[in-house]
């Protein structure tokens, strides 16, 4: 057996073997020519000085020779060579014997019948102890058909609309197909072999780079949206996967489609804005709370800041009369201190030529693109409001009128940074719309605050303020409601009869409006006469001629109320106890403060029919004995009633409020209640009288005020 070690000594060779050892270097011999079988490899043996180039028998065939037909000859393998890759492999095979780098090529053959079939070889050089190349030895095998399936996928590639590439486990780029060449900008001469992050260095450090790195580390498919700045400059929905050489991206660029989804939404978002206006600014009558709504409400979504500006009655064209900006909002929470202060020396640092007052003179919109900073600046006088608009530096804006019937109500003023830029078409008629739904919103507001202040003056005027009898502290209050048009048909009274009986009255009539307030007045001043003419005309006798002058008078309406007369004689003055006698028209129960402070309804009550129903319902009166320190509180539905508890339960409330309260002066004991149970903002009218019986046998105390009494009537009461 020969060696086929040639280092190994000559008297090596007559040692004993280990028949053993023989068995498991032939096993291993046989499993290396098993597998190079099963896998189609053939074996070369290329001597370097003699020019002899031996195939085994699987290269022959490979080749398409037939036994003893090859001549052994480096010129019989290029015989077989495809003509287009002879200089290539040539080179390959100098290259390898020069340098000591292993032979690695694919390459094509064309056989005796005329087919063509793909090759793969590697090959490594031997040298001789001088270090000079002796020979190459080298395997081959058909790749044939794996070519042909890697070739039936990159046609599929080439022809496929996404651009789609593949990088090595180095990020570097070893496939790119025609479409990611369109997309990338960049032929895949210039890309093969070339690293990502090198060739596209935005990539770099951004979703993209997390993305591929995170594929390849968990061995999962990922895909996301991302956008890649100029040259590319679009948007692109991407899908990675990673293989055991790296990572394959398949991508489409999606920039048109998000454009239009851009739109979409911008278009959603506009039409969202117009509609919270219309709802927001016509949900309220306030006009400071409407201005407020409206600054914030176009805030981000058409602008980086904005100045609501409102004007009254006094203003006139060209003037700074009656014009206030009293809406401002900016995006940025710590620039909105800036704005604020810009915005209260704003107006009178505007001049002639100023833009806020050109609009508001033409009615027509101005709009600046760009610098706008040093635009506004150009029409302020020198001073604060030009520094603090240089801080908060516009690059442009728009000063739209608000437009109400038939004049300016006021100005919407939107400001972008540089950021933002210009004021695009769409912007600006999305601002238009805003606008003139907030011109029409705000006139609404200012006319129904006109409506209101009228309207409580003339409620105010039926609701006269109280006497103050000898030792008797009456306090009076009334709060319209908040969602009403601040007018209805609560109301109270409080007179003194010709006898120097103290007359308190509280009622309400149906409705919350100049109609409902109109009626009140008439019942109020009705009530009124035929108690003041009438010395001994109790409240039940007043009651029941009150629903005889209704029926006469054919008013038509419903009314609740309560009729409460203080009298007292002499004895029950030296006694110091005081009578108090009332009748109730369907009312709630009035609430009595004990000098203990307890607090009860008064013993006894009824509510009779309403007022209104039938004229010759009877009508009767109730007597109960106070003691001085004693408080009666009479009051109206509006401060008890809940959406969501029974009369009983709010008057419990009450009650309770009272009994907490009770200790406090009459006046802070009427403010405390209101806020405690309404919170000074009711959802229904509300009309509060209440009287506190002073000692009679004192000077009267300073907390009940002077003494003041209707000329006619006595200081003492009568015997």
């Amino acid at each position: 057996m020969v060696c086929p070690d040639h280092r190994c000594r000559e008297d090596d060779v007559d040692e004993a073997v280990d028949p053993v050892l023989i068995s498991a270097r032939e096993a291993e011999r046989l499993r290396g020519e098993l597998a190079i079988d099963a896998a189609g490899i053939g074996t070369f043996d290329w001597d370097l000085v003699s020019g002899r180039l031996d195939w085994d028998d699987r290269l022959i065939e490979i080749f398409g020779f037939n036994p003893g037909t090859f001549d052994s000859t480096i010129y019989g393998f290029n015989d077989r060579l495809h003509p287009d890759d002879l200089a290539r492999v040539t080179a390959d095979l100098q290259t390898a014997i020069d340098t000591g780098n292993d032979f690695a090529s694919v390459y094509r053959i064309i056989l005796p019948s005329g087919d063509t079939r793909w090759i793969s070889a590697r090959g490594r050089r031997l040298c001789n102890p001088d270090g000079q190349p002796v020979r190459l030895l080298g395997a081959a095998y058909d790749i044939t058909d794996q070519r042909d399936a890697e070739l039936s996928v990159t046609r599929v590639l080439e022809a496929m609309p996404a651009g789609f590439y593949s990088l090595d486990r180095q990020w570097r780029f070893t496939y790119v197909n025609a479409a990611a060449e369109k997309i990338l900008l960049r032929g895949r001469d210039k890309l093969l072999g070339q690293v990502i992050w090198t060739e596209f260095p935005a990539a770099a450090g951004s979703i993209f780079e997390d993305s591929y790195r995170r594929a390849v580390d968990t061995g999962q498919p990922v895909s996301f949206p991302a956008y890649y700045p100029p040259p590319l400059d679009g948007w692109y929905e991407l899908h990675a996967w990673p293989s055991p050489d790296g990572l394959s991206v398949y991508f489409l660029d999606v920039t048109d489609r998000h454009h239009d989804q851009q739109q979409a939404e911008a278009a959603a978002a506009r039409q969202a804005l117009q509609v919270a206006v219309t709802e927001q600014l016509t949900g309220t009558m306030q006009t400071d709370r409407a201005v407020a709504l409206l600054a914030r409400l176009v805030v981000p979504a058409l602008a980086d800041f904005s100045i609501v500006t409102l004007v009254d009655d006094t203003f006139t064209p060209g003037s700074r009369r009656g014009v206030r900006d009293v809406g401002l909002w900016h995006r940025d929470e710590a620039a909105r201190s800036v704005l604020d202060a810009y915005g209260q020396v704003r107006i009178p640092s505007l001049q002639d030529q100023a833009f806020a007052l050109r609009a508001l003179s033409s009615g027509q919109p101005v709009v600046i693109n760009h610098d706008a900073t040093s635009a506004i600046r150009g029409v302020l006088v020198e001073g604060p409001a030009q520094d603090l608009i240089a801080e908060l530096a516009p690059e442009s804006f728009i000063t739209l009128p608000l437009r109400g019937r038939g004049h300016t109500v006021g100005l919407l003023t939107l400001f972008n940074g540089p950021a933002r830029g210009t004021v695009s078409p769409l912007d600006l008629a999305s601002a238009t719309e805003v606008a003139a739904r907030a011109g029409l919103a705000l006139d609404n507001a200012r006319l129904y605050g006109q409506q209101r202040a009228l309207a409580e003056q003339l409620q105010h005027s039926f609701l006269s303020a109280p006497p103050e009898p000898d030792h008797g502290q009456i306090v009076v209050r009334y709060l319209p409601a908040t969602a009403a048009a601040a007018v209805g048909g609560d109301w109270y009274d409080a007179f003194m009869q010709p006898d120097g009986a103290t007359m308190l009255v509280i009622g309400d009539v149906a409705g919350h409006d100049t109609a409902a307030a109109a009626t009140m007045g008439q019942l109020r001043s009705m009530l009124r006469g035929i108690a003041a003419s009438d010395d001994h005309a109790g409240p039940a006798q007043v009651l029941h001629r009150v629903d005889k002058a209704m029926a006469q008078l054919e008013m038509g309406t419903l009314a609740t109320a309560v009729v409460a007369r203080l009298e007292q004689n002499l004895d029950e003055r030296e006694r110091g106890v005081t009578r108090l006698r009332w009748s109730n028209a369907g009312h709630l129960p009035p609430l009595v403060i004990h000098p203990d402070g307890n607090v009860a309804p008064i013993p006894d009550w009824r509510a009779e029919m309403l007022l209104g129903v039938d004229q010759g319902s009877p009508r009767t009166d109730t007597v109960t004995v106070l003691e001085r320190g004693a408080t009666v509180l009479l009051y109206t539905d509006g401060l008890v009633e809940r959406r969501d508890s029974d009369l009983d339960t709010g008057i419990e409330r009450l009650r309770a409020a009272v009994a907490e309260l009770a200790h406090l002066p009459l006046q802070e004991l009427c403010d405390a209640i209101l806020q405690r149970l309404v919170n000074g903002r009711p959802d229904d009218d509300v009309a509060l009288v209440a009287i506190r019986l002073h000692r009679q046998d004192q000077p009267r105390p300073a907390e009940a005020g002077p003494r003041r009494l209707p000329d006619p009537v006595p200081d003492e009461p009568s015997p």
